[in-house]
């Protein structure tokens, strides 16, 4: 009995030391090594400030900007509290919150397909990506806030439109916040002879 009883405690004492401190640590300092940006959260800075990352998704408000798909995290884009509203197709709720947005978008662009991920939530209200077609809708309205032509506007958003993973995986998208930052580098608005700053919400 008292040989089980120090066995049992010599493993647990060599299974805790090796997996819950060399083990973290070694992952750590490898991704650290090898994938630097990753591991800390492929956080985005401008004039030295963070203001997001391009694996969480932020409200983005305004015609200057791309806005992406809705939130049902918390308040919305809260990433303590990822997760989408587990409403069924049926659930009022969702369907007036839905109404209300088609008709929103409908008087953005009178007569153009809506896709479905600008009325959609995703599964954790955090996702930074929209789908090409999303991002085409909204072409008309930022380009002319921004006092670009649809063309311009469009060779901006096929930069930063990401195809499939090897082809294969996931479908093609683009990154709203990595897009709307570029908008603010090389297409600023200036109303009023004032320079405009970025928020790192993305609102004005």
């Amino acid at each position: 009995m008292k040989k089980n009883l120090i066995i049992a405690i010599r493993f647990t004492l060599i299974t805790t030391l090796i997996f819950g401190l060399v083990y973290p640590l070694l992952v750590t300092v490898l991704s650290q090594w090898i994938f630097p940006n990753q591991a800390n959260g492929s956080l985005v800075t401008k004039n030295g400030q963070v203001v997001g990352s391009l694996l969480i998704g932020q409200a983005f408000s305004g015609d200057k900007y791309f806005h992406p798909r809705p939130s049902a995290a918390g308040n919305g884009y809260d990433p303590t509290a990822s997760g989408g509203s587990n409403l069924g197709p049926t659930n009022q709720t969702l369907v007036t919150r839905v109404q209300q947005d088609v008709a929103k978008l409908e008087k953005e662009n009178p007569g153009a397909a809506i896709p479905a991920d600008l009325v959609t939530t995703s599964g954790s209200g955090l996702d930074p990506d929209i789908s090409p077609a999303s991002a085409d809708f909204q072409v008309t309205r930022v380009a002319k806030a921004r006092g670009l032509s649809a063309e311009e506007l469009r060779r901006i958003v096929a930069k930063h439109t990401q195809q499939r993973q090897y082809g294969i995986f996931g479908e093609a998208r683009v990154n709203v916040l990595e897009l709307n930052l570029d908008l603010d580098a090389t297409a600023p608005v200036k109303p009023s002879g004032k320079a405009t700053s970025y928020v790192a919400t993305g609102s004005e």
